[in-house]
């Protein structure tokens, strides 16, 4: 007979102002094993802590449900309490009846009060037959790999390697520094890149703890978490004076690495445009994308710095920038914000009236969207200081006439039509996913969303952690970000990497899936149904085997196993069944 201890919190209103709290522990009380009911207003506080340990004492329980929101939130949370009044963390379970009930029944008190009744009630038929477990240990390397050697990709290696453990840095290009490298001045401050990026490259280089390898690509990864095999080929290239680019390739020379964790940041690619047929595509010599406009504003681009006509290398009196193009355009392109646009456009438009100061700058804006500390402060003034024109509308097309380029669009504060004739046309073009990176996806088994961009294990509590575990994400590789966001996030990957390292072992969760060899026939069909790779036969057996690092325990095999061989830990058959009577 177990001795099971329930408590229900009141969340403040958010259960108790829709659910009737008193009602649902005098019925609960009255379930078999069940020893100990009450509630309290916030469980997850110091008190609702202390009250959860002292009854685990006074009433010897052995298994504890808390009844408050999401596993998600603080399941570990009343784990460690348990744990630290002498209960098996594996003896707590969590009762969601705020989301699944409270939230998603306000105005139906009695029902959502019965359903929460009825959760509870499945989680005691659960409890009566957990294990106590323990965790499995695992051996660790200590190494990292960042794949990408732009921003991200330096900011994550120079926080991990500056710890003191060593770091294999991959650039699948011939030099570090990835878009950033291509930009002039950066907003807020018209700082230059290149200055700014000379730093992070000078400790990049001198580094102990980093190893560079560029014209290098991942090629193979396999193993899982603290004990990643990765194979990367280099291209041995063969190069030409000084700092220029390669010219010959010769055979790629192959590296093997046991890596413990892997950050990518592999970054973004600009939308095709050859895509925007509205736009001219690539037609017009005078329409350009913003990249094409930063190469030159810088001084080592192909006009030294100078602003000029591609077509005739004319000083453009009257440039025309288009916002979203390719972007926010569910019906044509990306439907989603490049997020960076709206501020590399007023940065480029003031550049281009310091430098060409009786020019007339005009911007083709659906929305002004400036998130960021004096972002906003910036982009007015661009208006108030620059004269820089804005017109509100989505220009629709663009077309060439006499030597100039035409931008017709509606004027949507008006609704009047509006034609600008310009010298010169940037598109601020979206950012999307690199074309390679669905292909680096499937190797690292990295899922990807619609669009093409890395997908985060959760967007609010995980937000740099894949769903493949120790595999981190930093940068646009997972959506469009500025550079003050993309650092951040490179060095929260690296803190994620650095507490995978602080450990002596891997700590992998007890609730995995196992095999009972006895029932086990061969057959094999869990192999392929293993979204983890976490299955494989016995070397001698014709049995299957769980990969214990690998596995994630969400049970896909026991769907597909005939003889019920498959099981995961503390959710087996007869716990589902059970939970399944006791709803019914």
């Amino acid at each position: 007979m177990k001795r099971i201890g329930i408590f229900v919190c009141h969340c403040g209103t958010n259960i108790a102002g829709t659910l009737d709290v008193e009602r649902i522990v005098e019925e609960i009380g009255r379930y078999p094993d069940v020893v100990y009911a009450s509630d309290y207003r916030y469980m997850c506080s110091d008190p609702g802590q202390q009250l959860i340990r002292e009854r685990i004492g006074e009433d010897k329980l052995d298994s504890v449900i808390v009844a408050a929101c999401s596993p998600a939130m603080h399941e570990t949370t009343f784990r460690r309490t348990a744990e630290s009044a002498g209960l098996n963390p594996y003896q707590t379970e969590i009762a969601n009846i705020r989301e699944q009930a409270s939230w998603v029944h306000q105005k139906q008190s009695e029902a959502a009060t019965n359903k929460a009744i009825e959760t509870i009630r499945t989680i005691v038929a659960k409890a009566r037959y957990n294990q106590s477990l323990t965790p499995f240990h695992l051996p660790l390397v200590k190494r990292a790999l960042v794949i990408g050697g732009g921003i991200a990709g330096m900011q994550a290696a120079l926080d991990v390697a500056d710890a003191g453990y060593p770091v294999v840095l991959v650039e699948k290009s011939e030099r570090l520094g990835g878009r950033m490298a291509e930009l002039s001045g950066l907003y807020l401050n018209f700082d230059a890149a290149a200055n700014l990026l000379e730093s992070k490259l000078e400790s990049v280089r001198e580094h102990p703890n980093i190893q560079v390898l560029n014209s290098a690509e991942v090629t193979e990864v396999g193993g899982y978490v603290g004990n990643f095999v990765v194979k990367v080929e280099q291209r041995e290239d063969v190069p030409t004076d000084g700092d220029q680019p390669a010219t010959a390739p010769g055979q790629p020379v192959p590296y093997t690495f046991d890596i413990g964790s892997i950050v990518v940041a592999t970054g973004y690619e600009l939308y095709n445009r050859n895509r925007l047929g509205e736009y001219g595509g690539t037609r017009f010599p005078d329409v350009i994308d913003g990249l094409q406009f930063e190469e030159m504003l810088r001084p080592d681009g192909p006009t030294a710095g100078q602003i000029r006509r591609p077509s005739d290398g004319r000083v453009p009196k009257e440039v025309v920038w288009v916002q979203c193009a390719g972007s926010r355009d569910p019906e044509l392109h990306m439907p989603y914000c490049s997020k960076v646009c709206c501020m590399y456009v007023a940065k480029q438009s003031m550049l281009y009236k310091q430098m060409v100061p009786d020019g007339q700058a005009t911007i083709f804006y659906i929305d002004i969207r400036t998130q960021g500390k004096g972002y906003e402060e910036f982009s007015q003034q661009a208006m108030e200081n620059y004269d820089v024109l804005y017109v509100r509308g989505k220009a629709s097309k663009v077309f060439q006439e006499n030597g100039r380029v035409t931008v017709w669009g509606v004027d949507t504060l008006t609704n009047l039509p509006i034609e600008v004739e310009a010298d010169l046309v940037v598109l601020a073009t979206a950012t999307v996913p690199r074309g390679d990176a669905p292909e680096l996806g499937q190797r690292l088994r990295v899922s990807t969303d619609e669009h093409g961009f890395f997908s985060e294990a959760h967007p609010k509590l995980r937000p740099v952690e894949s769903l493949t575990a120790g595999v981190f994400l930093a940068g646009a590789v997972q959506f469009p970000k500025d550079i003050p966001e993309t650092v951040a996030q490179a060095s929260g990957a690296a803190s994620k990497v650095l507490s995978l390292f602080s450990q002596r072992q891997m700590v992998q969760e007890p609730t995995i899936a196992y095999v009972d060899p006895e029932l086990c026939s061969g057959c094999g069909l869990c192999i392929p149904a293993c979204p983890y790779e976490a299955r494989l036969m016995h070397d001698w057996q014709p049995i299957a085997v769980v990969n214990t690092a690998l596995c994630q325990g969400c049970g896909a095999c026991t769907m597909v196993c005939p003889n019920k061989a498959c099981q995961v830990r503390n959710l087996t058959h007869q716990q589902i069944l059970s939970m399944m009577e006791a709803y019914l």
